[in-house]
């Protein structure tokens, strides 16, 4: 028995002694993994930005100058993984890295051939090369082997799979099958063609020796041998392997992404992912980078541009072009105007004009004054250096007059119109412990080009302004600015609807092809044009991003043109493709009011109070009247209740037979620009001698118009005859004298104009005396 023992005893300590070996061996192993992990790819810092489509826009290379674009199986071609498969790996999925006989069969080859004929390497040890490369010796090989192990280990087959798609080399500083398949054939990886894909299944195996765009017949002549072992086993259908035979190489012109620049570096931060995904259109960002680089000509020296577009619907930024071209320093290309702070010149009148509307304040046809004003050392003038006197709303808006402007903003509020537009979502920049002032409206605040975008969106979604969008990921961020009626209002002056002149509702629900508004920032530094299209909002900025100005640069003769430009390439796009453009209905609070100037009130026809009838777009059904300007003293009420007799002369109400009247009168700083018959003298009924009123009339004020106090005149350049000025005086009544430093120059009767010369240079005192002993004075400056 002691005999049958023993051999069991030695059987079992056999048995022990293997288990521990294996042990062991499993503990060096897990010791070996720790003490050389295997080196998985990081955060290289390469990075792609895409379009919306996937297109490369634009690419940060590591720090080797490789860029590569990360990509899963899912998103790569069923054919380029069954061509990668079948020529390099049949039995990816069944072998534990290491396939023994693919290297038994190698080997054999190799002996045979005296040379290496095959390397009998399986993906994952192709990975585990790439992950850590190696010299060809002993030594090397089994690093790769137990690198290899490594993989298997710790990764599935399809992370496997996904390191070899986005690290296999394909030539020069191209690494992925994504990379190679847009440097090379300008398309995704998830279109190929069965040529294509067995091209690019090639690749790596000598990516210098086979570069299809330096070496295209041995690239070839390397597909076909894909192709053959296709067919040898059977993998496509015969037909299709043929035509991928017949097929000839032709690849996309070469070249790395290069569109969007200045959007790439400002979305490209450490914290980015190595894709970085933009709502971009790639075709229409390159229409439009092109379109850019044909206007450098047109503009002068160092000027940029910069152009956005966006979806109005979406707020998705369709095109972002911050500069002419990032490589151009001497127009600062570096700079992204898109995001710069600068003055906003005209472009926030929309705005104003809105909330003036929403406040009570106006109708698209109130009586605006056009005319010369001062407020302490402020001066505000029209950019044509001229004045139209009475104006409606609308054309002061359409024509982008400063003064009407000015006048509303001051009844409106500087500081409540900067803090409407900054919870509306369009902040203003203002300098340190400056407030905001009636200087805004012209562009005295700071502002960028996609803020000013997202609030004449506004204009676009029912009164709604609205962030930009960069990533499909950004939520939309919206906010109130205006009510639906108003926003549509203003709409409709900035397309060139202005009032309903004919047919009051002819047309109302055809929304208008454009609206746009132009602006120009003090001394020509920014020429500014903002659209809102069927679609889209168009943004175009042109300037020195340095604020050097630039004479004769103003919106409407540079930036203008080329927004028009953009907008006519979207509209043909749009009808290439069948979109129809949306209709907008007309909001329930706009309605349609025929009112009187100067009153702004509607009256009937024939009210001989009525002098002008204009028809007007309103909100909830009110008409404001007009509005008058605070700042003037001459502001005296618009209508004057008096007794007439029945000859129509005026008289005292204790008269006999005297009847009550309302003369509508305009407001007193017109009167220059007004016709004789419209003016208040003769509005105003003549006095009956026999029974005269006993409270006159009240008269404005004596003041001169022409010149205003503070004025630096100059003679024209080059000219000797005396500096000649045309003056006149309003208020007051009668006969007016005139005398310049206290010598008579002359008299006029009521608004007479009287031309003045002045033969000395230095301080002027001109003054005016009327004929009840009123007098008005202005001091300026006369030079050389």
């Amino acid at each position: 028995m002691a005999s049958l023992v023993r051999p069991r005893s030695r059987a079992g300590r056999l048995c022990r002694s293997v288990v521990l070996a294996v042990l062991l061996v499993l503990a060096l192993l897990w010791v070996a993994d720790r003490l050389w992990p295997l080196p998985l790819p990081g955060d290289d810092l390469a990075r792609v930005v895409l379009a919306e489509d996937g297109t490369p826009l634009w690419r940060f290379a590591d720090a080797d100058g490789v860029w590569r674009y990360p990509v899963t199986p899912e998103q790569v071609s069923p054919l380029y993984l069954q061509a990668l498969l079948t020529y390099e790996d049949r039995w990816f999925y069944r072998h534990p890295g290491v396939n023994p006989m693919a290297l038994a069969r190698a080997a054999w080859l190799n002996l045979r051939g005296g040379r290496v004929v095959s390397g009998g390497s399986t993906l994952s040890m192709q990975v585990a090369r790439l992950l850590d490369p190696h010299d060809r010796t002993l030594g090397g090989k089994l690093r790769q082997l137990w690198r290899t192990a490594q993989l298997e280990w710790h990764l599935s087959k399809t992370q496997i799979l996904q390191i070899y798609l986005d690290r296999a080399p394909f030539g020069g500083t191209l690494q992925g099958v994504a990379a190679a398949s847009w440097a090379y054939l300008g398309k995704s990886p998830l279109h190929l063609t069965h040529a294509e894909a067995a091209l690019l299944a090639v690749l790596p195996q000598a990516p210098s020796r086979l570069r299809p765009d330096r070496h295209p017949k041995r690239a070839q002549r390397a597909r076909d041998k894909v192709l053959q072992r296709l067919a040898d086993y059977d993998v496509w259908p015969a037909e299709r392997l043929q035509e991928a035979r017949e097929e000839p190489l032709l690849l996309a012109p070469r070249q790395e992404p290069a569109l969007a620049p200045l959007l790439a570096r400002r979305l490209n931060t450490r914290d980015s992912p190595a894709l970085i995904r933009t709502t971009l259109d790639a075709a229409l960002q390159r229409r439009l980078e092109d379109l850019l680089l044909g206007w450098r000509a047109r503009l002068p020296e160092r000027t940029s541009a910069a152009i956005l577009v966006v979806e109005a619907k979406t707020m998705a930024v369709r095109a972002y072009l911050g500069s002419i071209e990032i490589g151009d320093a001497r127009r600062f290309g570096h700079v992204d105007m898109v995001h710069a702070l600068r003055s906003p010149g005209s472009t926030l009148k929309p705005f104003l004009y809105g909330m003036a509307l929403d406040d009570g304040l106006i109708h698209s046809e109130s009586l605006l004054q056009d005319v010369p004003r001062r407020y302490g050392d402020y001066r505000p003038g029209n950019f044509s250096s001229g004045f139209s006197g009475p104006v409606a709303a609308s054309a002061a808006l359409a024509l982008s007059l400063n003064l009407p402007a000015v006048q509303l903003l001051e009844a409106y509020g500087p500081k409540r119109f900067a803090a409407q537009l900054r919870t509306g979502g369009v902040p203003l920049a203002l300098p340190p412990l400056a407030e905001p002032n009636l200087s805004l409206i012209l562009g005295g605040a700071g502002s960028r080009l996609e803020d000013l975008v997202g609030g004449y969106a506004a204009f676009a979604r029912q009164g709604h302004s609205a962030r930009i969008r960069l990533q499909p990921q950004d939520p939309l961020i919206e906010r109130r600015l205006l009510s639906p009626g108003a926003a549509w209002i203003v709409r409709r002056i900035l397309s060139g609807q202005a009032r309903p002149d004919r047919d009051p509702r002819a047309e109302l629900v055809q929304r208008p092809a454009l609206a746009w508004k132009t602006g120009t920032s003090y001394g020509f530094r920014d020429a500014w044009s903002v659209g809102v299209g069927p679609r889209y909002l168009i943004g175009v900025w042109i300037g020195r991003p340095d604020g050097t100005p630039v004479a004769g640069q103003f919106g409407l003769a540079s930036a203008a043109p080329l927004m028009l430009q953009v907008h006519d390439l979207l509209s043909n796009r749009d009808s290439q493709r069948g979109i129809a453009v949306p209709v907008e209905p007309v909001p329930d609070s706009v309605g349609v009011a025929a009112i009187c100037w100067p009153l702004g009130q509607p009256l009937p026809r024939r009210d001989d109070n009525c002098r002008r009838q204009r028809f007007a777009w309103t909100l909830q059904g009110t008409t404001p009247p007009t509005l008058q300007a605070g700042d003037q003293p001459l502001g005296l009420g618009l209508s004057e209740t008096l007794w007439v007799n029945p000859q129509g002369l005026r008289v005292d109400a204790s008269c006999p037979g005297a009847q009550k009247r309302q003369v509508a009168l305009w407001p007193a700083p017109l009167e220059p620009w007004l016709p004789r018959s419209e003016r208040r003298a003769a509005r105003l009924p003549a006095v009956d001698p026999q029974c005269p009123p006993q409270v006159p009339v009240s008269a404005p004020p004596l003041s001169i118009v022409g010149v205003r106090a503070g004025d630096h005149l100059r003679r024209p350049v080059g000219s000797r005859e005396p500096l000649q000025v045309q003056v006149s005086a309003l208020g007051g009544g009668g006969r007016r004298w005139w005398f310049v430093n206290g010598e008579p120059q002359g008299e006029t009767l009521d608004q007479q104009a009287l031309t003045v010369s002045f033969q000395q240079t230095g301080r002027v005192e001109l003054s005016a005396l009327d004929e009840s002993g009123e007098t008005a004075r202005v001091e300026f400056q006369v030079s050389e």
